[in-house]
């Protein structure tokens, strides 16, 4: 039996997995909200771009460390609990938005929206559906980055941080009604031995050993330095983009915010047409080399790119890249574990992103400071071409060896 086998004949069940992308929308929406203005708070505050890196990977240290232990806790007390957690934490910082200082601290320490929902759709999807159902998960964070942007960057114009602050805190409020109403308290299968492996889980909630036990898994290691390494680059962009698009593209808030939804829309239209074709067709590993063939061109792109017209043309590349290489080394990484364990792996993957997002700010402040925007796209382009000829001449061929 399969882990949704008792909800399998459950009238609730499809409504309830709607109503989890509903709540990732609306989640992903108010983050991007207070995203889009808060580079413009930070400039009030007198917050320099270092000052700003230093915030952000503040940010990044408490998500890296916080990250596994509310993954354990959606494990034990639940979806309701980890959802409802992560709305709570999203008010509080709306409030704290409201109140002009910098809130990012206190609203995604505890942002969990997206591990709680990936484990909603695990739990109730059959093995053979779930990479189709998580795959929609890109589609509703592409609804959220256009909306959430278009309405962050508007309301800022128009109305300043305070009415944004409250739109967000109200949005958020509405997101834990739906959870509070829609998502039962566990999606878990219910079974005899339930109670003796809460215990177990009980027990194991701060335990590094359980956590650190799948990288002994043949592959795992050598994926997850992939991922970091080729993805470091564009996480650095990807978290100075906002004061790119300031500094760099002289845009107001209300244009940044379209830029954000211009984004969005690429993503969606990737995620939802493309990626799943080009997946079917090719094997991972062919995969793999070429989206990091085509990050490595986008670099290029971006050293030489002098305004926003440049940058969007090079967006549906940089889109397909990214979304293409995390759906196949997520593919990978779970295909090299048993099934049982591929939640906890959900949480690698996440604290992986935390990691990269804990050392890019720093990184990124210190080289637009001192060397300027086209740097971000030469280390890019550097760091995925000599990687390109490392799994090229002798990754491919090792993976193939494994497999067989």
């Amino acid at each position: 039996r399969g882990p949704c086998s008792v909800w399998s004949n459950s009238p609730n069940r499809a409504q309830i997995i709607n109503v989890t992308y509903i709540i990732v929308a609306l989640d992903i929406t108010w983050m991007f909200v207070q995203i889009a203005v808060t580079p413009y708070l930070a400039k009030k505050l007198d917050f320099d771009t270092l000052w700003f890196g230093y915030l952000q990977t503040t940010v990044g240290v408490i998500q890296l460390l916080g990250g596994p232990i509310c993954g354990r806790f959606g494990d034990v007390f639940g979806a309701r609990a980890a959802l409802s957690l992560s709305c709570v934490a999203s008010i509080v910082g709306s409030v704290l938005f409201f109140m002009k200082t910098i809130s990012r601290l206190s609203n995604l320490v505890c942002r969990v929206s997206n591990p709680g929902s990936q484990m909603v759709l695990a739990d109730l999807t059959e093995p053979e559906n779930r990479a189709n159902a998580l795959s929609k998960i890109g589609i509703c964070f592409g609804v959220g980055m256009i909306a959430g942007s278009t309405i962050g960057g508007n309301l800022n114009t128009m109305f300043g941080e305070t009415i944004t602050a409250y739109v967000g805190a109200f949005g958020c409020s509405f997101t834990l009604l739906l959870v509070l109403m829609f998502i039962p308290k566990s999606t878990k299968p219910q079974s005899p031995s339930t109670s003796i492996n809460r215990k177990n889980l009980n027990k194991s909630i701060f335990s590094l050993a359980e956590i650190t036990r799948l990288l002994k898994f043949p592959g795992i290691t050598r994926i997850f330095l992939i991922k970091i390494i080729s993805g470091l680059p564009s996480v650095i962009f990807q978290v100075m983009f906002s004061i790119i698009g300031m500094n760099f593209f002289k845009l107001q808030p209300a244009q940044s915010g379209y830029l954000m939804a211009f984004f969005g829309i690429a993503q969606m239209v990737i995620q939802g047409f493309v990626i799943g074709r080009v997946t079917s067709r090719y094997s991972d590993g062919s995969l793999l080399l070429f989206s990091i063939g085509v990050c490595a061109s986008v670099g290029l792109a971006q050293a030489a790119m002098q305004n926003v017209f440049h940058f969007c043309l090079i967006v549906f590349p940089m889109v397909f890249s990214l979304c293409l290489f995390n759906v196949i080394t997520d593919s990978m990484l779970t295909n090299s574990v048993p099934s049982s364990d591929t939640g906890t792996l959900m949480g690698l993957c996440a604290s992986s992103q935390s990691l990269l997002r804990t050392i890019a700010p720093t990184i990124g402040g210190f080289l637009y400071e001192n060397y300027g925007v086209p740097y971000f796209g030469m280390i890019q382009c550097a760091v995925n071409s000599v990687l390109f000829v490392y799994l090229f001449k002798y990754g491919l061929k090792k993976q193939e060896t494994k497999q067989e």
